[in-house]
């Protein structure tokens, strides 16, 4: 694959600044068809989903109507079984048994129902049964209910024991019924005394609902609990399963039925546990929208291909002033330095191009001046440097000077001149030497070790210096220079500042990821808000002020961040300073410095 990558990456590079171009604008229009025709997709798609709930919404409209009107007839048939005329009038139905005097509280009974609300425009007829079964209804449509279907009218009012319960409607009766036993309750003893069922016509309600859904050939559809159709505005969607496509939660989707696509928008009711769902065909709702997008994107080709052939013919006018520029640099390249226009006869034109043109004859000018003028200056750097290379003091000299000093005490028997001279020569030949910038643990000590020589002869028995180093540690690769300085602040900072015996102690040890450097001394310490300038690093040092700061910058530089100085001290129980470096092989200390 890379390799691939590469041949197609080399034959773009190596073709003419022409072809590029025509490729670059390609592209350039390509990106910005594909995303005005994603922003133009989306659109499409934020409006197809408007639509899907502007629809869901509409439904939720409806479903909220017709159960503000099923809550209504379960109102009134609350309304019924709690009104003491009706309950009266069961109760003495229940308690006579002459045939008149229950034919005429039958008749009572009728013109009760009429008067509460039997001619209601959704209600086909209010059935009232007494404890013997014995039917007294009224209404705009009434009928003998069948003995099936006044079974399972008790049973379902029976269920709710005084609520209201729904049922639905069967093949002889083709309304809904909200049903509920008429219970005694004027003295308490809730003694039923017959059952009340209000035949709704629900096709009724669902027409004032539905009548702009025929032009659409929209249908509705509601459902039961039990998934069984309750209303449907059109026939032939009867083999429609609720359960099928009610998976999502969104409240629409769009489904196939018998061969064709259909939107549907179905909803639960918050009072009932029917489902209501409009069917919509596909075409007749988005047919405007496909269309719509089906002239955007043939209108986007076309205006594609149109700016392909105008990129083409223009990208000419920008090449060539650009190929000529190109002989130009050809001809300098030649060393002729000295350039002027030589068969370049085009008429240049005063755009970008053109001004290319003339800047590079400028820019020409211009180096050839500053080449001479270069030329002198370097003369006069590299004198300069001559004469400051001359006024340096070469410290080879004072080395030179010191080894004389030392054979010269040698001679004359003074041992202690002899081996400070010795060790200050070991201390200068070492700090002269840069050529490495990381040394081994054991060559850093010696350094330590010849300083404390000369500082023993100055302080004798005050100093005690001691030392704890595994041999495995000697070979650790550590900065230059890092331990001497540390040695030297505690003896300045320490011992100088303090009567009695100052005791150094340097030692080593190592975590699974880091090696520990420890300089200790018992001396005065460091007050605590000074010590938090340290670390901080603001504040204002007492000597030079680039001891700890030159060893932590060092050691940041060269290993990382989470490396460094850390400084632990107490007033009257000494300080310590602890180098934190990274436990690693010499080659990568070895490649860490090559890099730098």
């Amino acid at each position: 694959m890379n390799s691939i990558f590469r041949k197609i990456r080399t034959y773009y590079l190596n073709l003419r600044l022409k072809h590029k171009m025509v490729i670059l604008t390609s592209l350039v229009l390509l990106a910005f068809s594909i995303g005005g025709l994603s922003i133009l997709q989306y659109a499409f798609h934020l409006y197809n989903k408007e639509i899907y709930r502007q629809s869901a919404q509409a439904l939720q409209v409806s479903t909220n109507s017709v159960e503000a009107e099923l809550k209504k007839m379960e109102r009134l048939s609350y309304q019924i079984s709690t009104d003491t005329y009706v309950q009266s009038y069961l109760q003495e139905l229940s308690s006579t048994d002459s045939n008149y005097d229950q034919f005429m509280i039958g008749n009572e009974l009728r013109k009760r129902l009429l008067h509460i609300g039997a001619l209601n425009k959704y209600v086909q007829s209010i059935q009232v049964y007494d404890v013997f079964n014995k039917e007294y209804s009224s209404g705009n449509f009434m009928m003998n209910l069948a003995e099936e279907r006044l079974q399972t009218m008790k049973d379902a009012a029976q269920e709710k024991e005084g609520g209201v319960n729904w049922i639905s409607p069967s093949e002889n009766d083709e309304t809904v019924m909200a049903v509920r036993d008429i219970r005694e309750y004027m003295d308490f003893s809730f003694e039923r005394l017959g059952t009340v069922g209000v035949r709704v016509d629900i096709h009724e309600i669902m027409n004032e609902l539905t009548n702009n859904l025929e032009e659409q050939e929209t249908n509705f559809l509601i459902f039961d609990q039990d998934q069984q159709q309750i209303f449907a505005n059109e026939n032939g969607l009867n083999t429609i399963n609720p359960t099928e496509y009610l998976a999502n939660q969104q409240g629409y989707q769009i489904i196939k039925y018998n061969g064709d696509r259909y939107f549907l928008t179905y909803s639960e009711a918050n009072h009932l546990d029917w489902t209501y769902m409009i069917l919509t065909p596909y075409n007749n709702l988005f047919a405007v929208i496909t269309k719509a997008r089906t002239a955007v994107f043939l209108t986007y080709f076309t205006l594609f291909l149109l700016m392909i052939f105008l990129g083409t013919k223009f990208t000419g006018t920008i090449v060539n002033p650009i190929e000529s520029l190109n002989k130009k640099m050809k001809k300098v390249q030649t060393g002729d330095l000295d350039y002027y226009d030589v068969g370049m006869e085009t008429q240049m034109s005063k755009d970008e191009a053109g001004q290319m043109h003339e800047n590079f004859k400028k820019m020409m000018n211009q180096i050839n001046f500053l080449i001479g003028e270069n030329y002198k200056k370097q003369l006069l750097i590299k004198e300069s440097e001559f004469k400051t290379l001359q006024a340096q003091v070469n410290p080879h000299f004072l080395y030179n000077t010191l080894e004389s000093i030392n054979w010269s005490a040698k001679i004359a028997g003074e041992k202690k001149i002899s081996q400070m001279a010795e060790s200050l020569g070991f201390v200068l030949r070492a700090s002269i030497n840069m050529k490495d910038m990381l040394i081994s643990l054991n060559e850093e000590i010696s350094i330590v070790d010849h300083y404390i020589t000369i500082q023993s002869y100055r302080f004798e028995e005050r100093l005690q210096f001691t030392k704890n180093i595994a041999d495995a540690h000697l070979t650790t690769l550590i900065p230059k220079f890092i331990i001497q300085p540390l040695v030297e602040n505690a003896i300045r900072y320490g011992l100088q500042e303090m009567i009695g015996v100052c005791k150094i102690h340097v030692s080593v040890s190592e975590t699974e990821e880091t090696v520990i450097i420890c300089v200790a001394d018992n001396g005065p310490g460091i007050e605590t808000e000074y010590l938090e300038k340290i670390i901080s690093g603001n504040y204002q040092p007492k000597g030079t002020g680039i001891g700890l700061r030159n060893i932590n910058e060092r050691i940041k530089l060269l290993f990382g961040e989470k490396y460094g100085l850390k400084i632990d001290s107490e007033i009257g129980k000494g300080t310590t300073v602890s180098i934190i470096l990274p436990k690693e092989e010499k080659n990568s200390y070895v490649q860490g410095v090559v890099s730098r």
